[in-house]
């Protein structure tokens, strides 16, 4: 059982949270559609790669000991018995005093053992069958060659479970036969809304109505995580209605979230009507904004996040508490964003015992150090000063004040996790 008065650490509230991550289930889907996703499962080549000797270079092929005197003042001059791109074979044997002129990819004919790239080489009429080309230099055994089984062979584990696709990564399961990829599904995350005061984006507010932001920016967020998000209806406060709906939504989906309802007020159901229906580890964590934060684990299943009702805090809770659940759903082994030292520009007057993760901008200087710059509005009731940063600025707990020139812990949320 929870203790409702305690306020944990932002660390122990991660730890409380991931312990409970669950991988979704693998799915197959086409190998464009998985680019940045985590593959699920070991990939293996279906065969060798490159499946033959081929030239990496637009040149001649030919046996390296025919030219190996060969200098700008005795060149050696060899007859051309063939012209091949890629796709096409030499079928006979590359004899001594001949050479092949080949395009790039095409394989390396027997007999020869080095390619002379084309700039390197001068010939009569247009090169092909029949004519002659002249060396001015010795070519090694194996130059401007790629041989056999370079990247991999068949049967070999080309990407392993748990790395990231990139583009290239695409590239590489196409040429190694898989047409598909195996990935962990996107989770869906419900989003619902709590409070009588809201409005639907389309009705201009009444006295005491705001417009429902919270659904949308939250949505965006799951979105931003690889989510599928799920809006449900807005849920008026009533605690019977509260409950009605995190239960239907926690069927449904794989995470949910609302905000709202999240602190101690006469009217605030959200802890009690998780603890009525599944398992609360805890509602308060030391941060700010977002000390309300309620975590559950509803029907034994699925995690809930009861996040504080102001939309900054609500989406500072999202980033910070549900985002790195979501990753570790997904696979991924990188759950926290990156983090800049930077040098506070400015400062506030204000001391918070919570530890503070404030809005604003980091930028490199000229000199390659960082420099910070704060919001001046910090109110956890608006949104525009998140719209306008790229970090999270973060003062310790504890009565720590921020000031000018101060070293300070920028959490990038305009980066991704493992950017190093």
């Amino acid at each position: 059982m929870f203790d409702s008065e305690v306020m944990i650490s932002i660390e122990d509230a991660l730890d409380l949270i991931l312990a409970q991550a669950q991988t979704t289930e693998i799915e197959e889907v086409a190998i464009v559609e998985s680019l940045g996703r985590v593959v699920a499962r070991d990939l293996i080549s279906d065969i060798d790669i490159a499946p033959f000797d081929n030239t990496s270079m637009d040149g001649f092929a030919l046996r390296s000991a025919d030219i190996a005197i060969a200098t700008p003042e005795a060149p050696v001059t060899l007859d051309v018995v063939a012209h091949i791109g890629a796709g096409y074979v030499y079928a006979d044997t590359v004899l001594p005093g001949t050479a092949v002129r080949i395009m790039t990819g095409a394989p390396i004919p027997a007999g020869s053992d080095t390619v002379v790239k084309i700039e390197k080489v001068t010939w009569t009429g247009d090169g092909g069958t029949g004519e002659k080309a002249t060396f001015i230099g010795p070519s090694s055994v194996g130059e401007n060659i790629r041989p056999h089984g370079e990247e991999c062979l068949a049967g070999e584990v080309v990407m392993q479970a748990g790395e990231i696709i990139t583009s290239s990564g695409v590239g590489l399961m196409a040429s190694t036969g898989h047409r598909c990829a195996p990935v962990h599904r996107h989770p869906r995350v419900g989003i619902i809304s709590l409070g009588t005061e809201l409005v639907d984006v389309d009705t201009t507010p009444g006295p005491g109505q705001i417009r429902n932001s919270n659904c949308f920016s939250l949505a965006a967020e799951a979105a931003l995580a690889g989510a599928e998000p799920v809006i449900f209806p807005t849920v008026a406060d009533d605690f019977s209605a509260i409950a009605s709906a995190l239960e239907r939504a926690c069927s449904q989906c794989d995470v949910v979230v609302s905000s709202g309802g999240a602190s101690g007020g006469d009217f605030d159901y959200i802890t009690q009507a998780a603890d009525s229906v599944g398992e609360v580890f805890f509602k308060y964590v030391n941060m700010k904004p977002g000390k309300s934060q309620t975590f559950a684990i509803i029907n034994g299943l699925t995690p809930f996040f009861g996040l504080a009702g102001n939309p900054a805090a609500a989406t500072v809770g999202f980033e910070v508490l549900v985002r790195p659940l979501l990753r570790k759903m997904q696979g991924y082994s990188e759950l926290k964003r990156p983090v800049t030292r930077a040098i506070l520009s400015g400062g506030m007057k204000k001391v918070e015992m919570r530890r503070s993760l404030l809005r604003g901008r980091v930028e490199r200087q000229p000199d390659g150090t960082y420099k910070a710059k704060l919001a001046k509005n910090q109110s956890s009731a608006l949104l525009g000063a998140l719209h306008h940063a790229n970090c999270l600025v973060v003062i310790p707990e504890g009565g720590v004040q921020a000031v000018d020139g101060m070293e300070v812990d920028c959490l990038r949320f305009d980066m991704e996790e493992g950017t190093v």
